[in-house]
Formats: C-alpha cells, structure tokens, sequence
C-alpha cells in the first residue's frame, strides 16, 4: 500500500577530522539523533562521509589515499552495524554515508547502505567512476537496485550516477518513488552539476530527489580535501506540488539537516493529472531509448 508522504532529512555533513573511532561513532550517534528529533523517518548522509574513518588511523593511514581506501573498506561491517543500531534506536531508515568497499575479487568499489528499524541492509554501489576514482583504482558497481521499505520505494544514484538519465529512468520504471543522491563534490560547480542532475531526473521520472552533500575542508585528506554543496529535496516543478521544484534547500556549507514532507501519493497522481505528462511522454522523444537494465528490486523489512 503506497505511503501518502514522507518526512526525509538530508544532512549537509561536515568532514572532520576525529581522532579516534569512539569519537566518530559519537559524532554519527548525535547526527542521527539530531536527524531524528525533526519527525524524519529517513535520514540520508553523503557519499564519501565514511572517509572520514580513516582519521582515526593516524598520518600512515590518513595522508595516502590507498591505505586510506584500504582500511575504510577494512571496517564496512562495523560502521553499517553502527547505524543499523542507531536506526532501531531512533526507529528511522538511513542512508549510511558511502564509502570504499572491497568485491571477492578484491576491487574497491564505492557504496552506499539502506539501513531499516528492523535490521534490513540493502546496497548499492556507485555505476559510473568519475576520473578522480578511476584514478583511485575505485571501480564501476554492475547491478541497478530499487529497495522497497515500509515507507516507500527508493534508488540511489550515487553523485555522478545522477547526471546519467537512463540510471534513475530504469529505477523509476522499477518502482522508485524517491531518489537518493549522496554526493562529494570538491567545488560548487560540482555542487550544482549535481543539484541540476537531481532536479532534472525528478522532473523526468515525476519523483522526489534527495541530494546530501559533504561539506567542510580536511587536508589531512587527499580523498575528501575540499567539500563544497547544499542539501536539497526536488520534485517536479507543477502547480499545487511546487512553483520551483524546490521543496527545501540548505544553506551553501553549512552543516545541517535540511527537511521536508514528501507527498508521495500527489507525486503519483501527477503522472495522469499534472499540468505536463513527462514520466508518460518519455517515449514520445525523437529515438527515446526503453531502458533495458536489469533492475534487481530489493524488499527490505
């Protein structure tokens, strides 16, 4: 049975510097708490935030990107425990901040988790590398997700994954009511290359997209160094949902929770009823590619 709204919060979450992991573990325990006092029932952190472990490991760590990559994919299993406590604690879903992991095959890739007040993790990892990961050796995910919760459908297109229309149409046909967008971008042109990318693939799909930036300088890091962006919650820009497909938007780099109330049921109404039809006119376009992705829907308890 399709939710009627949705309450998110996407963090504008500040890269620091902790000194040890009990610390970091505190600073993510008062941001989700601090997420949770607002009435969210999703929280969402940006790509890239668990980069922010590998301060804890000292100059030998921290100061080279590889044993950087290395030691945050080394300790997955324990920050997504993390917040698979810290969500049964506060009863909300949570976007766990992405980061390295390692396939069988011992290639990092980069990945995000959907974590549920029950204990349910999905991932996702990040489809198009851009070239500072290729430099990196950070490696392209292969399988597209839609990850049904008991607060809705959602697909995560990874920062870059969000500027490529064909990612977020194959979720959309899939399901996905929401699209989450954790990003890391270095400038604010990045910033808004991202934010145009999520504001369009809303507008295209007739969706919510939510974009939850890292913010803040760390040049103790050559992965996370500089963080530029806001967070924002789009949707298409039609008369009684939105005049400018803007539901709510954060104070550029600042570190902040910026919230707002998603009426999914209006959101679906609008394909039949709003003022244009462009999830509906998708085919209509001069050679409109069908997405032919296989989308592996995930159901999360």
């Amino acid at each position: 049975m399709r939710r009627e709204t949705l309450k998110v919060a996407s963090s504008q979450y500040p890269i620091g510097q902790p000194n040890t992991l009990a610390e970091w573990e505190e600073k993510i325990a008062l941001w989700v708490k601090t997420g949770a006092a607002t009435g969210a029932e999703l929280l969402i952190f940006p790509e890239y935030a668990a980069i922010e472990q590998a301060a804890c490991f000292g100059p030998e760590v921290y100061s080279d990107l590889q044993a950087t990559l290395a030691k945050v994919a080394e300790i997955t299993g324990a920050r997504v425990q993390l917040h698979v406590d810290l969500a049964k604690k506060h009863k909300v879903h949570i976007l766990v901040g992405s980061g390295p992991d390692k396939t069988a095959s011992g290639q990092f890739v980069n990945s995000a988790q959907l974590v549920t007040p029950k204990g349910s993790v999905g991932v996702q990892e990040k489809l198009i590398m851009t070239p500072f990961e290729r430099s990196w050796g950070v490696t392209a995910g292969k399988q597209v997700r839609v990850f049904e919760t008991s607060i809705g459908k959602f697909g995560i297109a990874i920062c870059y994954d969000s500027e490529f229309p064909l990612i977020a149409r194959a979720m959309a046909e899939a399901g996905a009511e929401v699209l989450l967008v954790p990003s890391c971008t270095e400038r604010v042109s990045g910033y808004h290359r991202v934010r145009t990318g999520s504001m369009a693939r809303a507008l295209e799909n007739t969706i919510a997209a939510v974009q939850s930036p890292t913010v803040g300088d760390a040049p103790w890091s050559p992965a996370v160094d500089f963080n530029a962006g806001a967070a924002g919650i789009y949707v298409p820009s039609e008369h009684d949902v939105s005049d400018t497909g803007v539901l709510a938007e954060g104070t550029l780099n600042g570190a902040e929770w910026v919230t707002a109330e998603i009426n999914l049921a209006r959101l679906a109404r609008l394909r039949e009823t709003g003022e244009m039809h462009n999830y509906g006119d998708w085919s209509v376009q001069p050679g409109a590619p069908t997405p032919k992705v296989n989308v592996e829907v995930v159901k999360l308890v």
